[in-house]
């Protein structure tokens, strides 16, 4: 089924997936994750209430109990999974994808995500092969509100320091931070769009779009603002523009929760990165005292390798973070609050955001590309062959397409794991350096375009 990808059941609802395959994604859950008793939470998409009711009606079916969260961010679904001892839990949402998605986040005990590696696949094999016998009516579930915002608030509260010097706009992006962000920020921030919508009127909720964040960095100039916010639509990440409204790129952003936990705790240990990191963010960690690990992108496979090997926390390009201290989950809300208390403090020591940003970042990026290719393989292949045939690699990574360094440059070739691209990202010393490999590149690709 088209709405089957790596990490989740996503897609344009009513068109790659209808309300009978909700339905049965629900009556099969219970057996899949061995459990009778299945949290879910919503966001305020269009379709979110009747993909709640059509899955509802399938776990009940089955015999299993559903136990309501109600309207929430994705993060908070992973929290009361593990905090509340789950088995098996499913937020509806499609994230940062525009209006017509929507889609199905499964997490597992511990709030492990589900992805196709790992049982969607096996979802999706059921839903094909398998018919649907409902339960007597004695035997079907209940569905009981799980109500848990008061107890969230106060487990984000926790993180959040004094930033009361810091001069905020915060661009909700009518999605689910919207919920928490007055009762967590107060009223010193400078909002935008932060009423529930999920028709999002006023740009998409992903801020990868550079369109998307024209109104947040021309709110910050107006205001004089030190820094501006923007979460996606189901408040799992967060990035940031700087006081003169350029926007970070999120991966560096790793190395500024590093301060935190490195510096300002004096903590040691593991913290994660997905392949397409800039190594200004291994040279900042490591100069912290932090021992920096690779993985493959996206959270079905980064919380459960932060788990694995127990880190302190992690971070992707994408503007996920994950933390030990979330049952090694990712929450924008909590990084949100752990960044701004970091460049609070370089603040009040005279350091504004850009130039804090300018003394980490110390590669030249390219940014993640694009691009439209049937045969990525041998798309990839011909990259890695060519490149290596001209100079001499220092390491090699394959395990998430490829990542290969050379001695002042790299790049990372991946297929697109949720849609029909092959993403291509590089970065070098110095900007020159950047434009003739990423010019040689495009030479090659386009080959296969």
């Amino acid at each position: 089924m088209e709405a089957f990808k790596a990490y989740d059941i996503r897609g344009v609802y009513g068109r790659d997936f209808q309300k009978e395959d909700v339905y049965k994604v629900g009556f099969f859950l219970s057996e899949l994750l061995n459990t009778n008793r299945i949290l879910v939470g919503r966001d305020v998409r269009l379709s979110s209430p009747e993909i709640y009711a059509y899955l509802c009606q399938g776990i009940q079916d089955s015999g299993a109990d559903v136990c309501d969260l109600g309207v929430c961010t994705t993060p908070m679904v992973y929290w009361a999974t593990a905090k509340y001892g789950f088995k098996a839990s499913v937020m509806i949402t499609a994230s940062h994808n525009p209006k017509e998605y929507n889609g199905l986040k499964i997490s597992r005990e511990n709030a492990l995500p589900v992805g196709y590696d790992n049982g969607l696949n096996e979802l999706e094999r059921w839903l094909a092969e398998r018919t649907v016998q409902p339960k007597p009516q004695a035997g079907k579930g209940r569905v009981s509100p799980f109500d848990r915002k008061a107890e969230y608030l106060a487990f984000q509260r926790q993180w959040l320091p004094d930033i009361s010097n810091l001069k905020l706009v915060m661009d909700c992006s009518n999605g689910m931070a919207a919920l928490f962000a007055r009762d967590l920020y107060g009223d010193r921030p400078v909002y935008l769009y932060d009423e529930l919508d999920g028709s999002f009127p006023n740009h998409e909720a992903n801020p990868l779009d550079p369109a998307n964040i024209e109104d947040l960095q021309t709110a910050v100039a107006e205001e004089k603002a030190d820094v501006g916010v923007i979460f996606d639509g189901d408040a799992d990440r967060v990035m940031f523009v700087d006081e003169h409204g350029r926007f970070i790129s999120p991966d560096l952003m790793i190395a500024v929760l590093g301060y935190y936990f490195l510096k300002e705790k004096g903590l040691r240990g593991k913290v994660l990165q997905d392949i397409r990191t800039s190594k200004s963010v291994r040279r900042r960690i490591e100069a912290l005292g932090g021992t920096m690990e690779m993985w493959r992108v996206g959270r079905a496979y980064a919380a459960a390798k932060l788990r694995e090997i127990d880190g302190l926390f992690g971070g992707e390009l994408a503007g996920h973070y994950y933390f030990r201290d979330f049952y090694y989950s990712d929450s924008g809300l909590m990084a949100c609050s752990l960044i701004l208390g970091v460049l609070s403090r370089f603040k009040a020591a005279g350091k504004p955001v850009s130039e804090l940003m300018s003394e980490i970042a110390v590669y030249v990026g390219s940014g993640e590309m694009n691009f439209k290719i049937t045969r990525k393989e041998a798309a990839m292949e011909a990259l890695k062959a060519e490149f290596m045939a001209a100079e001499q690699a220092v390491a090699v990574y394959d395990f998430d397409g490829y990542r290969i360094e050379f001695e002042d440059w790299w790049f990372n070739v991946r297929p697109s794991n949720t849609e029909p691209y092959l993403r291509f990202i590089a970065e070098a010393v110095h900007r020159a350096l950047l434009e003739e490999k990423v010019r040689k590149a495009k030479e090659i690709l386009a080959r296969f375009i």
